[in-house]
C-alpha cells in the first residue's frame, strides 16, 4: 500500500478495532456489516492466501477459521505488532505493500479489506498485472473495498459527508485514491479474470475476479 499513508496506519493501529465496530460515528457506515464482509471474503477465499493490508488481523483471523493457510503482506510496524499480538503466530506477517514484496511457492487467493484505495489508478492497474501473473489458472482475487459506481457518486458521496458535518470522512474521500467500478473492471479483464461486483453497504463492495 502507499508508504504515503503509513504515518496515518502507526497513530491507528491500537484504535483501528474501536473504529470498525461503529464507535466512530463518522465511519459507521463505511463500516456497516463489517463483520458480514469479512465472512464473505474469506468464504469466497480458498487454498494459500496472499492479503495485502491485514492491519490488525481481523480478516486473517477470518481466513485462519476457515482453515486457510495465510500470508500477511503489511507495511505500518504499529499494525504488524497488533496483528501478531492478535493471531498468535497462526500466520505469517511481513513488511510489504501492494507493490513491494516478497513471497514464495504457489499462491491460490489474494485477498484485501479497506486497503487497495492507498493506491493510485495507474498502481491499481499495475498491481492487478503483477497479481495476474502469479496466480494459476482458477486463482482468485477477492478485494473489499470502498468503490463508486461512477465519478458522480464519488463526488455526490464527497458532498454528503461535508453536508452531515463528517469532517474526517470527507478529507479521507479526498485524500485518497478511491475509483469506480468501470476502472477496476477494465484493469481485471485486461488481465484475463471474470469477476463480479456484489455491494455491501453505501460505501464498500466485494470484487470477486477467477483467472481464467
Amino acid at each position: 500500500m502507499g508508504k504515503e499513508f503509513l504515518e496515518l496506519f502507526e497513530n491507528w493501529a491500537d484504535s483501528y478495532d474501536d473504529t470498525v465496530t461503529g464507535h466512530d460515528i463518522e465511519y459507521k457506515e463505511v463500516f456497516k456489516h463489517y463483520d458480514h464482509l469479512l465472512e464473505e471474503v474469506a468464504k469466497r477465499s480458498f487454498g494459500r492466501v496472499l492479503e495485502f493490508g491485514p492491519g490488525t488481523g481481523n480478516l486473517t483471523r477470518k481466513l485462519l477459521d476457515n482453515g486457510l493457510t495465510v500470508t500477511g503482506i503489511e507495511p505500518s510496524p504499529a499494525m504488524r505488532k497488533v496483528a501478531q499480538t492478535k493471531l498468535a503466530g497462526e500466520a505469517e506477517i511481513l513488511d510489504g505493500d501492494f507493490l513491494h514484496f516478497a513471497i514464495k511457492g504457489q499462491v491460490d487467493t489474494i485477498v484485501s479489506s479497506y486497503a487497495f484505495h492507498h493506491l493510485t489508478d495507474e498502481e491499481k492497474g499495475y498491481a492487478i498485472s503483477n497479481y495476474g501473473k502469479l496466480l494459476p489458472s482458477g486463482g482468485k482475487i477477492v478485494f473489499a473495498d470502498t468503490m463508486y459506481e461512477t465519478k458522480d457518486a464519488y463526488e455526490e458521496a464527497i458532498a454528503s459527508a461535508q453536508e452531515n458535518g463528517f469532517h474526517n470522512l470527507a478529507e479521507d474521500l479526498q485524500r485518497e485514491y478511491y475509483t469506480t467500478i468501470p476502472v477496476l473492471k477494465a484493469f481485471m479483464e485486461q488481465n484475463n479474470f471474470t469477476l463480479t461486483f456484489s455491494r455491501v453497504n453505501d460505501f464498500v463492495w466485494i470484487m470477486e475476479g477467477v483467472k481464467k
